[in-house]
């Protein structure tokens, strides 16, 4: 009950995970019927079924650092103060490579973290993102053809089109910004190592089929399947 209160948007499959890793002996089934009688499953909202139109699909990339995807999202304190988290994942095993937190994110801090990935895991052959001005600043334009990256901007108005990213925030909003808020006090900047922990536990995990497992080896070999 303790876990279920501490992260109500988790379900049957991810209390089971983590209460395994945590060394408990317990069979899904139990975890299953536990969940139902104290009523645990979250409401979900009834959405309005679009109307049908063809969606060109993503291209799945074979090896690491073929494409980058990123994005930025955008939350408030309870003080009322907005702040701005740069997400970048790699669309390969959709591996979370940088998650930044600030009040304030300009392109030359976008093209400092992007270097440092670079140095990390090295550099990738495209960069997918929005039309976003940061992304559209002349510095992080001439960042990347300095470094001969490919700039792949989407189209205006289609979220769609970068898919990987967009899938990413849907789960960073639910399980970061839309927890338990933290005190006003506290700036954004100050929360990066709690973001860094969530960066580790979710790396190497696709999000399309997030299982909730807090993997410790990243074997970034293996393209991870797509549902």
């Amino acid at each position: 009950m303790e876990l279920a209160e501490a992260n109500p948007a988790w379900e049957c499959p991810q209390l089971h995970s983590q209460l395994r890793e945590e060394g408990h002996v317990i069979n899904h089934k139990r975890v299953r019927r536990l969940y139902r009688e104290q009523s645990l499953t979250p409401r979900r909202r009834r959405r309005r079924r679009p109307v049908e139109r063809v969606r060109p699909a993503l291209v799945q990339p074979i090896e690491p650092n073929v494409c980058w995807s990123m994005d930025f999202m955008h939350d408030t304190l309870a003080n009322g103060r907005a702040f701005r988290t740069f997400n970048v994942i790699d669309d390969f095993a959709r591996e979370v490579l940088a998650i930044e937190i600030d009040f304030s994110i300009s392109g030359s801090r976008v093209v400092r973290v992007l270097e440092q990935l670079c140095e990390w895991h090295g550099k990738p052959t495209t960069i997918r993102s929005d039309n976003g001005p940061e992304f559209r600043s002349h510095v992080v334009q001439a960042w990347a053809n300095a470094n001969n990256i490919i700039r792949d901007f989407i189209r205006p108005g289609c979220p769609a089109l970068n898919a990987y990213i967009e899938r990413f925030n849907g789960t960073y909003r639910v399980e970061v910004l839309d927890a338990p808020i933290q005190p006003a006090a506290v700036p954004p900047s100050h929360r990066q190592p709690a973001a860094d922990g969530l960066q580790t536990s979710m790396a190497g995990t696709p999000v399309s089929t997030f299982e909730w497992q807090r993997l410790r080896g990243i074997d970034r070999t293996k393209p991870k399947p797509l549902t």
